[in-house]
């Protein structure tokens, strides 16, 4: 059988998994689809309609009647992937400010996960892909080749974007960071539909005190695990 096929990576905010993602989809050749851009592109479209981001049976409606699709980058300009709503190339449109401030709101109605869950798993069923997410494991692709759960202490994520801001030039306050880091935890493991917690075939990598190429080389073991179990 060789490499696993379908990937799923998930983990609590800035554990590292759009890293790691990146890497283990360029280092095999696969699609790196990160779920987010789904919730992103929604709120997007919310925007562009006016809907608000705590309707949520308009938001499911919305969800139901959009084309969303993610595919391997079409131009070199930095992206990874390319998001295209209804056939719009939307990459970068998506990370707009006020995409930002509320696509957690929109990612937060039963109705709008349920509707995207859908679209993801057609997308993972084309196969040669690394699946990033909080629910991609449990939810998404339950049966996924290989479940990577990447962790981190509360504080060290915060140190990272902390530390990532300041790089941007950003002004930035570690002690707000954490803050935010916590309430995003509190709502994605308190979600009524698919709290993020790890598959329970899911292989927990804690990156407290790994850096990204520690976690790169034991996530490609996995890989190399698997590929030598499978033949």
């Amino acid at each position: 059988m060789g490499s696993p096929l379908r990937i799923a990576i998930d983990g609590p905010a800035a554990s590292g998994k759009s890293t790691l993602g990146k890497r283990l989809a360029s280092a095999l050749g696969y699609l790196y689809f990160d779920t987010g851009v789904m919730y992103r592109a929604v709120a997007l479209a919310a925007l562009r309609r006016h809907i608000p981001a705590e309707d949520a049976d308009r938001l499911t409606d919305l969800a139901a009647n959009l084309q969303i699709d993610v595919r391997p980058p079409s131009k070199d300009d930095g992206r990874d992937y390319d998001v295209l709503l209804n056939g719009e190339d939307v990459t970068w449109e998506i990370r707009r400010p006020d995409v930002d401030a509320i696509v957690s709101v929109v990612a937060s109605h039963p109705g709008v996960r349920e509707v995207l869950t859908r679209k993801q798993r057609e997308i993972g069923e084309r196969g040669r892909v690394v699946m990033v997410g909080r629910d991609i494991g449990t939810v998404v692709m339950p049966d996924a080749d290989l479940k990577i759960y990447l962790d981190a202490s509360p504080e060290e994520r915060a140190r990272r974007r902390y530390l990532q801001r300041l790089g941007r030039g950003e002004r930035a306050s570690f002690e707000h960071i954490l803050e935010a880091v916590r309430e995003r935890d509190r709502l994605d493991h308190g979600r009524a539909v698919a709290p993020l917690r790890p598959a329970q075939d899911a292989i927990v990598l804690d990156s407290s005190e790994l850096n990204a190429e520690q976690v790169f080389q034991r996530a490609l073991a996995l890989v190399r695990g698997y590929a030598k179990s499978s033949d």
